[in-house]
């Protein structure tokens, strides 16, 4: 089940069709499904599949390729409204581009195509996004989520989609690459979405930068820091104020080649240590910035939980 490169990010129905000359008979139906639900998450909806449009709000997959999916979906999720919650949260992901069968493979779940009997994405299918986007979220404290546990799915032998693009999953950043906590977003949402992102947004001036396993360790100077927004931070948090760069030290970050003046740092309080989600050199003449500060609690955050740079199960 494999397409050129150059060919459509959407699953191609032609191939899906072609992987379901060896599903089970109709009689044999009910225990399949059975079977697979049970596989993937641990238990079947109560309700009955049917087939919905896929509205154009779905941004995650209104243009996979396909127009119809199967509700419930292959996570449990029975109403389009849920699906619409927490497909949003993956938007950024896929706009990171961190494997080229992103899509493919959480469509799959989200919006799965509608034939009589669940199709689920391959082992390896999981794995090669998961071996490409991972680090992606790892950055950010996200650990690969339990419901994505590529153990649950079927092997290549299976009756599964494949990899589409038949592409390597991307290779570890080399050093000369820009670390992904610094690269700037622009303009005023994207500012305001990475707040959205995370627990603490900090005006402060930075001490010192060194390498530390692997991350680079910003610490803090004690005095003239401004706490713009302080969830997760303890009294010690803020005293001792030391943020990393997770996997920092094998990247660049042009914002930090100079210490010089205050910096906007947000970030997130994850097992107790404090990781940069993002950095910018404060600039009171940058009005994106101004406004992004001076709006931020009254921005209307569109994700469900925080996910801009990462993943992580719904509540």
């Amino acid at each position: 089940m494999q397409v050129a490169a150059g060919g459509t990010r959407a699953v191609a129905l032609v191939l899906l069709l072609g992987a379901l000359r060896a599903a089970p008979a109709r009689g044999e139906e009910n225990d399949y499904l059975g079977r697979q639900a049970d596989a993937v998450n641990g238990r079947a909806s109560s309700k009955l599949p049917r087939c919905v449009d896929i509205p154009a709000d779905l941004q995650l997959c209104h243009n996979v390729g396909y127009k119809r999916m199967r509700l419930p979906n292959l996570l449990e999720h029975e109403s389009l409204a849920e699906v619409r919650q927490h497909s949003r949260s993956w938007l950024p992901l896929l706009d990171r581009h961190c494997h080229f069968d992103t899509q493919i493979f959480l469509c799959s779940l989200f919006a799965p195509v509608c034939f009589d009997r669940p199709l689920y994405p391959c082992r390896s299918l999981c794995e090669a996004v998961r071996a490409g986007c991972g680090p992606l979220m790892e950055a950010y404290g996200f650990p690969w989520p339990e419901m994505l546990n590529c153990n649950k799915f079927p092997l290549s032998d299976d009756l599964c989609i494949t990899l589409q693009f038949g592409q390597p999953a991307p290779s570890g950043p080399p050093v000369t690459k820009i670390c992904i906590q610094c690269e700037k977003e622009q303009g005023t949402d994207g500012l305001m979405e990475q707040m959205c992102a995370s627990d603490f947004v900090i005006k402060m001036r930075i001490k010192e930068i060194k390498r530390e396993n692997g991350d680079l360790k910003l610490t803090g100077v004690q005095k003239n820091k401004k706490l713009l927004k302080s969830g997760g931070l303890d009294r010690k948090d803020i005293k001792a104020l030391a943020l990393y760069v997770k996997n920092g030290a094998s990247c660049l970050c042009p914002q930090l080649d100079s210490l010089a003046g205050s910096f906007l740092v947000m970030g997130r309080k994850v097992s107790g240590q404090l990781l940069l989600v993002g950095v910018y050199r404060w600039d009171r003449t940058n009005k994106e910035m101004k406004f992004a500060v001076k709006y931020m609690f009254s921005y209307p955050c569109s994700f469900h939980y925080p996910s801009l740079y990462g993943v992580t199960e719904p509540h």
